[in-house]
């Protein structure tokens, strides 16, 4: 059965926790949507979430105010030139633009570019 589960293929997606008494949200992509679920809910409900803005949301509000939606899903394909990761990445990107979930609206912090991170480097650096 152990052998069975890791080779078992699972969906792979974004999903959103959303806040529903001010309507933030926080989306999240996951390899395995599932495991993902129930890692995030785990986190959450044990105290060690990383967000730590969602997470204090979730201590002062309870669980009862949050809801998890599948926002998009892909299922693992055999095809060699499938680039899982990849995939992710672009739905991860096309959600965080279409619904920029940031500041007053969401939880998630906005990724840097490469430019910026690089000038970060360079002022640590100097």
């Amino acid at each position: 059965l152990k052998e069975e589960y890791k080779l078992a293929r699972r969906p792979m997606g974004i999903v959103l926790i959303r806040n529903a008494t001010n309507d933030k949200v926080f989306l999240v992509p996951g390899m395995d949507i599932q495991g993902m679920l129930n890692r995030q809910k785990f986190q959450l409900t044990a105290n060690g979430h990383p967000n730590k803005l969602l997470q204090k949301d979730w201590n002062e509000l309870g669980s009862d105010k949050f809801e998890f939606e599948i926002l998009d899903q892909v299922e693992p394909r055999d095809d060699p030139s499938f680039d899982a990761r990849r995939e992710l990445n672009f739905m991860e990107e096309m959600w965080l633009e279409k619904l920029e979930p940031y500041d007053d609206k969401g939880y998630n912090v906005r990724k840097l570019s490469r430019e910026e991170r690089l000038r970060r480097i360079r002022q640590r650096v100097n």
